[in-house]
């Protein structure tokens, strides 16, 4: 019975795209839950799967020179939050550094989340979902919320001329601009004072 749940769920990763990631409840209709859990260690333990994390095991793609080619956490956190059905954004550090605003890349990542609030370990890496209020999520596009996380971090007081080139460049080539007009009107009154007239230069 084992043998056959194993086959079947092999199977099924085979099919995918190496690089994906999978989840035990991604095979609930193949076994019962204890069934399903010694099948995938034994495909951990051949190889044919990497456990990153309780619960969660990549396909891995292999480079011939580097080897396993891990996902980033950015990957994994919103493979989780599919998982959950849940909403995440990014904050701090890792905010800043996927708008280009810093070119420092965080070990650990801190999200928001509208779901239940946990910490992951990826490897030396960690994930933190940490709790937050609905209202963080009224946004209606994704750039705009990255950006409010991103300047957050950086602080009123340290926004350089840098900074708004940057900005000025990231809102120039993202999204409708009544959909970023309308998400900086939620931001805090710092913030928005410094991105409606970026906004406002897009035509």
């Amino acid at each position: 019975m084992e043998d056959s749940i194993s086959g079947k769920i092999r199977q099924r990763i085979r099919k995918s795209k190496s690089g994906k990631i999978f989840f035990a409840k991604d095979f609930a209709d193949i076994g019962n839950d204890e069934l399903i859990n010694k099948a995938l260690f034994r495909l951990e333990r051949n190889k044919t799967l990497v456990r990153l994390a309780h619960g969660i095991y990549l396909y891995p793609f292999i480079d011939k020179e580097l080897g396993i080619m891990f996902p980033a956490p950015d990957t994994i956190a919103r493979a989780i939050a599919k998982r959950d059905n849940a909403r995440i954004l990014p904050t701090g550090n890792h905010a800043m550094n996927l708008l280009g605003l810093s070119t420092q890349v965080p070990m650990n990542v801190v999200y928001m989340t509208d779901g239940s609030p946990r910490k992951v370990s990826i490897g030396k890496r960690k994930i933190t979902f940490k709790k937050t209020s609905p209202r963080n999520f009224t946004y209606k596009g994704k750039i705009i919320p990255l950006i409010v996380a991103a300047l957050k971090t950086i602080g009123k007081d340290n926004v350089n001329p840098e900074y708004i080139n940057r900005l000025e460049e990231i809102l120039s080539e993202t999204e409708d601009k009544q959909i970023l007009l309308n998400d900086a009107n939620h931001a805090p009154a710092w913030i928005k004072k410094i991105l409606i007239p970026l906004i406002d230069k897009n035509e």
